[in-house]
């Protein structure tokens, strides 16, 4: 097992070094001008266009860059705006002239709205999402299954922020049965945390639970079908303890690996779900971002979520070779 986890983790940090060179040559090699976009059509003067090129080092060798770059996120360093010397901390993910900010801290201010959002729709689809499709398989082929399977599809069907936006507009607003999105900090007040909350988590969850639904059923009627499981009731097992002990245990697999990848994708920024609910998370942030053209804001949202893709990847395979010993063995 210890063996298994190193040649992941080598692998996971290959992959994450990689991704840092891929992002810098995204932002700073492209054959774009970061300096021009954010000084704008108006009022650019070349001394403001030279400053903000010096600020960002975009005057520099794009080696010397890319070497300052990653030094920076062990090392911290030191920015000048306005003449003034700013110091960014490690793990230096670049300085938010717009904001006057470093890039980590505004990310870390955010990223407790988009890790609770997160929470909450994880547990909804682990739970109801499985449990449902868990149920149709064993089900089979009976008129509940047909119906269920029916349902999902034609909820499917619709756009996400289309559900969101209605339910948003007639079940908060016009008829205010579910509680308003908003946000407030757990350790101020946990209950209008959790309300403010309560609408988005099951608006995210129950529509994603659609899907979670046919993967865990798909993958369990063709588990239910193999000889282990029939070995397993011809010794007298309960049906119970083979559908949820047995068969259960190796039809997740494929639900962890989507599941890995939907949580680092949400975490990254759930951007229909805060913006509409009106959550001030990391999606919110990357869209203001984009529109503001605030270079080290995108580029440092765009090395986190990449990161937070590797390291859900890395947890997979560790949730694989618990949830099946061979894994370990292959």
């Amino acid at each position: 097992m210890i063996y298994f986890v190193a040649r992941r983790l080598v692998s996971a940090l290959s992959v994450i070094l990689v991704t840092l060179a891929a992002t810098f040559a995204l932002f700073f090699i492209a054959p774009t001008d970061p300096a021009g976009a954010i000084c704008g059509e108006r009022n650019c003067t070349e001394q403001r266009y030279n400053e903000i090129k010096a600020n960002l080092h975009l005057d520099q060798p794009k080696a010397q860059q890319f070497a300052e770059y990653t030094a920076g996120i062990f090392a911290g360093r030191d920015f000048t705006t306005s003449g003034v010397v700013r110091h960014c901390d490690a793990p230096c993910l670049g300085y938010s002239f717009k904001n006057d900010r470093p890039v980590l801290e505004m990310l870390s201010a955010r990223f407790p709205v988009t890790l609770s959002l997160v929470m909450g729709y994880a547990v909804i689809v682990l739970t109801v999402g499985v449990f449902v499709g868990s149920m149709a398989a064993k089900r089979r082929g009976t008129v509940g299954d047909r119906g269920l399977m029916t349902s999902t599809l034609v909820l499917s069907s619709v756009p996400y922020y289309i559900v969101a936006l209605m339910i948003s507009l007639y079940l908060t607003i016009l008829y205010p049965i579910l509680p308003r999105g908003s946000w407030t900090p757990p350790s101020e007040n946990i209950g209008k945390w959790f309300a403010g909350l309560l609408t988005p988590w099951l608006v995210l969850g129950i529509y994603s639970c659609v899907s979670y639904a046919r993967y865990s059923r798909g993958s369990m009627v063709e588990t239910l079908s193999e000889d282990f499981i029939r070995t397993a009731r011809a010794k007298g097992l309960s049906d119970r303890k083979v559908t949820y002990k047995h068969a259960l245990r190796s039809g997740l697999i494929p639900v962890v690996t989507i599941f890995g990848l939907d949580v680092a994708a949400s975490l990254a920024g759930a951007i229909f779900t805060e913006r509409i609910f009106d959550l001030p998370g990391l999606g919110v942030l990357v869209l203001d971002s984009l529109n503001s053209y605030d270079l080290p804001v995108i580029m440092g949202t765009v090395l986190v979520a990449s990161v937070m893709i590797v390291v859900m990847n890395f947890l997979v395979d560790i949730g694989y070779s618990l949830i099946d010993p061979r894994v370990r063995l292959s």
